[in-house]
């Protein structure tokens, strides 16, 4: 063999194994930090490699967990903050220094693999940032080229609410606002740079928005004969994560970018919500994410319907139940494990523990739609030093929220700030909920089903 031939044998093999590498089957975590309960980042890391973990990703640069990921083998995501996008995208000099900064002192001891720019930033209301977001990621592509980091990709993870038709599969299509101006030119570079388009997919918000028209098993990727035929492309499918993915390849195939890859960067299930808040309990999450990292872990690669035996890189999401994160109750709830360190419930992301080796788990209570009234009510965890600020808050919005509170007005007396902030967040509650209201008010409130109305007081609820 000519000294030609080797060296190009040799170098298919190095390319070979260095694309199997990038591209491997192995399930990850998203390890959030949205609360004030959290172990150290050292505490974290081990726990993460107790999961068997290969991948973590990261909102920010937190150079703590950056450093206790030294030497561990575990392939990181990093994420420039949303604030730095706009100015990013025209500075080139302000690029180098964040990348500089945030990833050059750690690499390769830490073996960040992924620069994500931005975090869903198309789901946020229209703005000019939308429109900034691929020159960033080019400044920042530019500043990994500058400073010899080649292993690292370099994207931006999207929601699925990128698309504004899903079903069928076959029909998927970016959304109008979008298609031209955003998603060609990102996927543009996505294609010429080798990266991935990084997505969040939830089957559970799409199984809970229509309960009665997707079946839960499907959604759970637990049927067994429950099937969804593809009118367009004649497919068939046994599970609703493997439609949403199919709906981002069709749609990439309909801008004229069928062959970038795709990176599913969070997926879950709650392990608990609110009263409102259908099927989000321990058994759909353990049975959700054991399902996923099996269809992603098994050999030879699945992959879906549209594209059979092509690798999905997946992240499960979230490492903790995070007690800080705003919104419905299933937000703080998508944790494989307590603050405390605990399992939630067992698992192994490696794929090797078979599902029957796991203990029983808890039998799910709210898969069914709850009828009847809720209130929003004080939570017996809630500082009441920060209720009075939240009262008046709510105080302030929608139609006459608080008149019943008022000096001389039936629910005045007893004069108790909890008694008022009862009725004030019932009543914005019962206002706003229909447009996305919560009962949150900044982890203060939670919903009951009890009613709190007193004598002659009765407090405004949401009838389900």
């Amino acid at each position: 063999m000519s000294c030609l031939s080797t060296l190009l044998l040799l170098f298919s093999l190095a390319f070979a194994s260095f694309s199997s590498a990038e591209i491997s089957s192995q399930v990850g975590i998203c390890y959030g930090q949205i609360g004030n309960n959290l172990p150290v980042p050292t505490k974290s890391i081990d726990l993460i490699k107790g999961l068997k973990a290969k991948r973590v990703k990261i909102y920010d640069a937190n150079p703590e967990i950056l450093k206790a990921l030294k030497n561990t083998n575990l392939q990181i995501s990093v994420m420039v903050p949303n604030e730095l996008i706009n100015n990013i995208s025209t500075n080139q000099t302000l690029a180098n220094q964040w990348v500089k900064t945030n990833v050059v002192p750690y690499y390769p001891d830490t073996m960040i693999r992924y620069l994500l720019v931005g975090n869903e930033i198309l789901s946020n209301p229209p703005n000019t940032t939308w429109f900034n977001l691929v020159p960033a990621i080019r400044k920042i592509r530019y500043s990994v080229k500058k400073f010899g980091l080649g292993k690292i990709k370099v994207g931006t993870p999207l929601a699925i609410d990128m698309l504004e038709s899903s079903f069928p599969p076959s029909n998927g299509t970016f959304r109008s606002d979008i298609s031209d101006k955003v998603m060609k030119p990102l996927l543009h570079f996505l294609n010429r740079t080798k990266s991935f388009l990084y997505i969040d997919v939830y089957p559970y918000f799409a199984w809970a928005a229509q309960p009665t028209v997707i079946n839960l098993d499907y959604a759970l990727l637990e049927s067994k004969n429950t099937t969804v035929t593809d009118s367009g492309s004649g497919l068939t499918y046994t599970n609703l994560l493997d439609q949403m993915i199919d709906a981002v390849y069709f749609a990439m195939k309909r801008v004229g970018y069928p062959d970038v890859r795709l990176f599913i960067a969070e997926t879950g299930w709650p392990n608990a919500g609110g009263v409102d808040q259908i099927g989000a309990n321990i058994y759909n999450a353990a049975t959700y994410s054991r399902n996923v990292i099996k269809k992603f872990t098994a050999k030879p690669v699945v992959g879906t319907p549209a594209k059979p035996g092509i690798v999905v890189p997946t992240l499960l999401f979230a490492l903790y139940n995070e007690n800080q994160k705003p919104g419905p109750g299933t937000e703080r709830h998508f944790g494989l494990l307590y603050p405390n360190g605990t399992n939630i419930y067992e698992i192994d992301l490696s794929g090797k523990i078979p599902t029957s080796e796991y203990k029983p788990l808890p039998r799910p209570r709210n898969n069914e739609p709850y009828k009847g009234e809720i209130w929003c009510v004080v939570g017996r965890k809630a500082n009441v030093t920060e209720l009075g600020g939240a009262l008046a808050y709510a105080c302030r919005q929608g139609n006459r929220t608080c008149d019943e509170i008022r000096p001389g007005r039936k629910c005045y007396k007893p004069d108790s700030l909890v008694l008022h902030a009862n009725y004030a967040f019932s009543s914005y509650w019962a206002q706003f909920k229909s447009s996305e209201g919560t009962c949150y008010f900044n982890g203060l409130a939670i919903p009951t089903k009890r009613d709190p109305s007193y004598g002659s007081c009765k407090f405004p609820s949401v009838t389900l």
